[in-house]
């Protein structure tokens, strides 16, 4: 009967662009331990409230103070009696959340400015690249130290203060994308049945040069987050008693001397939340263009 038939694979000329991305996705060994990794933090971080209660986060404990890792406080406590795990889960949030908050800023308006530059060229792709060298003449992180400083500390301050400062990437690659597509046959072929501009933007040309955009941001996500736990790490970040993983880290640096998991543990955690990112980045990358793999 039909119902018993063996399937049988599509020989890979049959799958479609997405489809054999995918595949070649799923064969890196790494990509598959960075998506494992990347997922068991976001998992953590989203049922923080079953693990830890917010309020041992702000709970000051002086008489259990710097007490290690212990079955009460599976991490141990800070200077000030907090239980460290439960400001991790929740300053997780913060450092994990705001980075993919930056990026999607970021990726969309550099987008907008980058395809619109490049479609149109001429005065238009003249004003908006000298903006964008604007931004580029300036390094991103002292850039986002200066927006922080003038605005002042608080979480959707740091999040505008670094978006700016990565939008000109996104808008350069995006640019160079719509640049390399604009006068494909299919853009001619849209021009003639009459597609408005932004159409052709939207539904041909991004689409079609989106795989080394996404591969960038997957790429500069780990770079972001460790520049959210840098800005924490001075001062310039997530206000205290708010928790993040930078500011957990300078909060007790004066006694990571002594005791030892302060400093590691969140170390730990950022280290393997951006790994998991690069190695996400570095699969993507080989899916999308295979010959780029030596």
């Amino acid at each position: 009967m039909a119902i018993f038939k063996k399937k049988t694979k599509k020989p890979l000329s049959e799958y479609s662009t997405g489809e054999l991305i995918l595949f070649r996705f799923k064969k890196n060994k790494l990509a598959m331990i960075g998506v494992a990794m990347f997922m068991f933090v976001t998992i953590m971080i989203l049922i923080a409230p079953l693990i830890r209660p917010y309020s041992m986060v702000i709970k000051q404990d002086i008489v259990h103070r710097l007490n290690p890792p212990s079955k009460e406080h599976i991490f141990g406590t800070d200077e000030l009696g907090r239980d460290l795990l439960a400001r991790i889960l929740y300053g997780g949030r913060i450092s994990l959340f705001c980075s993919l908050a930056i990026i999607g800023i970021a990726f969309v308006t550099g987008a907008i400015i980058g395809g619109t530059a490049g479609f149109f060229g001429g005065k238009v792709d003249t004003i908006l690249m000298r903006i964008v060298d604007m931004l580029m003449s300036v390094p991103s992180a002292l850039l986002a130290m200066a927006i922080i400083t003038a605005l002042g500390n608080g979480v959707w301050k740091l999040v505008l203060a670094l978006s700016i400062g990565q939008i000109a990437r996104f808008a350069r690659m995006v640019r160079s994308s719509v640049l390399t597509l604009r006068n494909r046959e299919y853009i001619e072929a849209a021009k003639c049945f009459g597609s408005s501009s932004w159409r052709i933007i939207m539904k041909h040309i991004l689409p079609n040069g989106i795989g080394p955009i996404i591969v960038s941001a997957t790429l500069t996500l780990g770079a972001v987050i460790l520049s959210i736990s840098s800005m924490g790490y001075l001062g310039l970040g997530v206000a205290s008693p708010t928790p993040e993983w930078g500011t957990i880290i300078s909060e007790n640096k004066v006694n990571i001397q002594y005791f030892p998991y302060l400093g590691v543990i969140p170390g730990i955690c950022i280290m393997l939340t951006v790994m998991s990112v690069n190695f996400i980045g570095d699969g993507l990358r080989d899916a999308f263009d295979p010959k780029s793999k030596r």
